[in-house]
């Protein structure tokens, strides 16, 4: 497999779940892959597991210095990539909750990390990309931000539907220098970041009832979209969201 030979992606939050499979699912394909995590710990094991064609790179995406510094560090050695996943989010259990129970600290912390946050990442990625001849940037949207999956979840879900937003405007002042911006949009995928759901049977079961494929999704279930869209197939493809949620959004 080599379908990204010869590419430079970053992948934030790729030190756990699906940031981590597709980072490794890069690397099979041929790409050097920047781990990008606050978590530095994290970072350098994926790094460690991947070998030479990985890269750590510790980035709180909620802060533009750090975003910026992360992407000029790169650029200055080598690594300027020409494809970027902004992967990285949280989801506040137990403190998200429906717009009168909110707290407004609860709703700054989700929308500064997930929004800005993948604002900041795409902006610097822009930036160098600019200079180098385009490339692919790839969001990680939630059904969520699309239909009332997440009534319960106001923050996390208005983040989404803004990413979703976000990949088209981005995508369309772009296109003709050569930067195709899209969101992959899974369902419920388990990972250390719905712990909560996935420990919790009765919870678990009710959201997998309202996958049409009947199983929660996995990072794997991830890796082959973001490769055709990182990837030389999806060149035509700007401006767009793709659901990868076991027929999800077709209810």
């Amino acid at each position: 497999m080599s379908r990204l030979e010869g590419r430079t992606a970053l992948i934030t939050g790729a030190g756990t779940g699906i940031g981590r499979a597709v980072a490794e699912r890069f690397a099979r394909e041929g790409a050097r892959v920047v781990i990008a995590d606050k978590d530095a710990d994290a970072a350098s094991a994926v790094t460690a597991s991947i070998g030479a064609a990985a890269r750590a790179a510790v980035v709180d995406i909620s802060d533009e210095a750090s975003v910026e510094t992360a992407f000029g560090d790169l650029v200055a050695a080598g690594w300027s990539p020409d494809v970027v996943v902004a992967n990285a989010g949280v989801q506040l259990f137990g403190q998200d909750a429906r717009a009168g129970d909110l707290d407004l600290d609860v709703w700054r912390r989700t929308i500064d990390i997930n929004l800005t946050g993948t604002f900041l990442t795409v902006k610097h990625a822009v930036r160098a990309m600019l200079g180098s001849g385009g490339g692919s940037i790839i969001l990680t949207g939630s059904p969520t931000g699309i239909r009332g999956e997440g009534s319960e979840f106001t923050a996390y879900s208005t983040s989404k539907a803004g990413i979703h937003g976000l990949a088209r405007t981005v995508a369309a002042a772009y296109a003709r220098d050569g930067i195709r911006v899209n969101a992959v949009v899974p369902a419920y995928t388990e990972t250390g970041l719905v712990t909560s759901i996935s420990a919790d049977p009765e919870a678990r079961a009710a959201i997998v009832s309202r996958i049409p494929a009947g199983r929660a999704g996995t990072p794997a279930d991830i890796e082959g979209i973001m490769v055709f869209l990182a990837g030389d197939d999806a060149a035509f493809a700007t401006g767009a969201l793709f659901a990868v949620d076991g027929g999800m959004s077709t209810l």
